[in-house]
């Protein structure tokens, strides 16, 4: 009787030594997706996706309610050779851009979230949050990058436009959702769709209407065209009649430009054996 309950006593105890449990912080990784959306990709179309990555950090107030911190890159760009629209054929401007971006999320799960539990081992959940990025325009002619911001395309160097001026850092305000599963130990994967509200319509470097191309022409001897002459307006390399007449639109001033991020995001919560209070 005596070794019965000696051994029903190591058995608690090595269980009880044996148990792992796992922090309320957790450390990712991120891979994915970026689409842009504005003045040239007015019909959410996904042919101009580009890529993204970041790394994030995760803490975990109860099962339901998380914060996160992340740091991302990304590229986008649109091209208006994607678009159905015959005007923006016309038009056809492009652009691309590489994103840096720092964002602060709150996560609110729809069901309990548990590691180490399988009834509780997968969740949707929303997000939402704020966040800064760095962006910065170009394009390429005749196989050379040209920066657009500098070339001031809708009249940004010229007094009589200076509200048009636009710099290169933003707000964003990411809000989306995805789901979450468990993987094994302290591992989780989760799957998410993000979209960034931004406070810039010049994310693509296009946002009111043409000034004219004798605003970019040089008043001296010199033959040939400015890259900013050649770069406002583009439609003469599709048409014979240039179509940017001073006045006319060239963008959609209304709408702030916006990207998305689709991710596949892997995190770990490093092991503890104290057992965290109220999680």
């Amino acid at each position: 009787m005596r070794i019965f309950f000696l051994s029903i006593v190591l058995f608690v105890s090595f269980s009880v030594k044996a148990q792992v449990f796992y922090r309320r912080s957790e450390f990712g990784l991120a891979l994915g997706a970026a689409n842009y959306y504005g003045d040239l990709n007015q019909n959410y179309s996904f042919k101009g996706l580009g890529y993204t990555g970041g790394v994030f950090y995760r803490y975990n107030f109860t099962h339901y309610i998380a914060l996160k911190l992340a740091l991302n890159t990304a590229h986008i760009g649109f091209d208006d050779k994607y678009s159905s629209n015959y005007y923006q054929q016309q038009r056809n401007l492009n652009f691309q851009t590489n994103i840096y971006e720092g964002t602060i999320q709150t996560e609110f799960s729809f069901f309990q979230y548990t590691i180490n539990d399988f009834e509780h081992r997968f969740s949707p959940y929303v997000t939402l949050g704020m966040g800064v990025f760095r962006y910065d325009p170009y394009t390429t002619l005749e196989n050379k990058r040209y920066y657009l911001r500098p070339l001031g395309t809708e009249g940004q160097g010229l007094a009589q436009y200076n509200s048009r001026k636009y710099t290169t850092t933003a707000v964003s305000f990411p809000i989306g959702m995805g789901i979450k599963i468990w993987l094994s130990k302290g591992m989780t994967l989760s799957l998410e769709a993000v979209d960034r509200v931004t406070t810039t319509d010049y994310l693509d470097d296009v946002s009111t209407t043409y000034v004219g191309i004798d605003k970019f022409q040089s008043s001296g001897p010199n033959p040939y065209p400015s890259p900013a002459e050649l770069l406002q307006d583009r439609s003469s390399e599709i048409t014979a009649t240039p179509i940017g007449v001073e006045g006319r639109q060239r963008g959609i001033s209304s709408t702030k430009d916006q990207f998305m991020f689709f991710q596949v995001g892997f995190s770990f919560r490093l092991p503890t054996y104290k057992c965290p209070k109220g999680i």
